[in-house]
């Protein structure tokens, strides 16, 4: 709101000014009739109403320059938030905005106690000028604008807060669901990857005819019928990255089936046999266990 009261302040003050130099004209008519005491103390008297009537227009004009200026303030703090409020998501508009809330609902109740005491001021006042309780009355209808409007705004805000909470909930549902479901795949990419290893495991042998004999198994000529042969001899492989196994002997027979073709017997520049596996999964599809015997 302009200060529409400064032109009307300056146009009482151009008549208060006039009083003075009339009344002064008023007793200089008069000083012919009346003693020089007599005639001071009149003007004396006058030029204090002037006087007095001159300091309650000041004060009541200060008054209203400060409700405006409070107007002005409220209205610079409402544009603040209006521009953290395209973006709430983010904590330090949402400060900003709270904290020019508060700047606004204080200087609303300055404005409010400011109006108050310009009511009270106006009734003691030796004015009685319409003029002035009309400005007041703007004063005041302008103050009850502006707190509707702030309890909209106040509205619209806690409204986003929901909003913005709510969705807050919807992320962290999400992303418990997602961490569950990580869990979960986690646990199961586990439980494949251990059965994929079982699945995959296989134990080989190599040793001399009393070797294998005294570990039970090889007895009676069979290779592994002995229910009690000891399977700690053997070295546990994965067959998916075991290829060749180095015999380190110059004579080597497989005492256990596995499919021709699915493998190769062949002499190192030492003349000792090793063994490579060409097609693993076959070569492991009989059996296993994979038993060799060497001298």
């Amino acid at each position: 709101m302009k200060l529409e009261n400064k032109p009307k302040r300056n146009k009482k003050m151009k008549r208060l000014s006039i009083i003075p130099v009339c009344i002064l004209a008023l007793a200089s008519c008069t000083q012919g009739n009346k003693s020089t005491d007599e005639t001071l103390r009149e003007r004396d008297s006058l030029m204090q109403i002037l006087n007095q009537k001159d300091e309650e227009l000041n004060d009541l004009m200060t008054s209203i320059n400060e409700v405006q200026e409070g107007f002005q303030r409220i209205n610079e703090a409402e544009g603040r938030i209006t521009v953290a409020n395209g973006n709430l998501e983010s904590n330090s508009s949402r400060e900003v905005i709270r904290e020019n809330i508060e700047y606004i609902q204080n200087a609303m109740q300055q404005n409010r106690d400011l109006i108050a005491q310009l009511q009270q001021k106006l009734k003691t006042s030796s004015f009685n000028a319409q003029a002035l309780q009309k400005t007041i009355e703007n004063l005041q209808a302008q103050l009850d604008q502006q707190n509707q409007r702030i309890q909209e705004l106040e509205a619209n805000l806690a409204e986003k807060d929901i909003v913005i909470a709510q969705q807050g909930d919807q992320i962290d549902n999400l992303n418990e669901n997602v961490n569950s479901l990580t869990e979960e795949n986690k646990q199961k990419a586990q439980t494949v990857a251990a059965q994929d290893k079982e699945l995959n495991k296989a134990w080989f042998v190599f040793g001399t005819k009393a070797e294998l004999k005294e570990q039970k198994i090889l007895k009676n000529g069979d290779v592994l019928k002995s229910s009690d042969f000891n399977k700690n001899y053997f070295t546990e492989v994965d067959i998916r990255t075991m290829k060749e196994i180095k015999l380190y002997s110059k004579k080597a027979t497989l005492l256990t089936n596995h499919p021709a073709g699915t493998y190769t017997l062949e002499k190192d520049s030492k003349g000792e046999y090793v063994l490579r596996i060409t097609n693993a999964q076959k070569f492991w599809s009989v059996s296993k266990f994979l038993v060799i015997q060497v001298k």
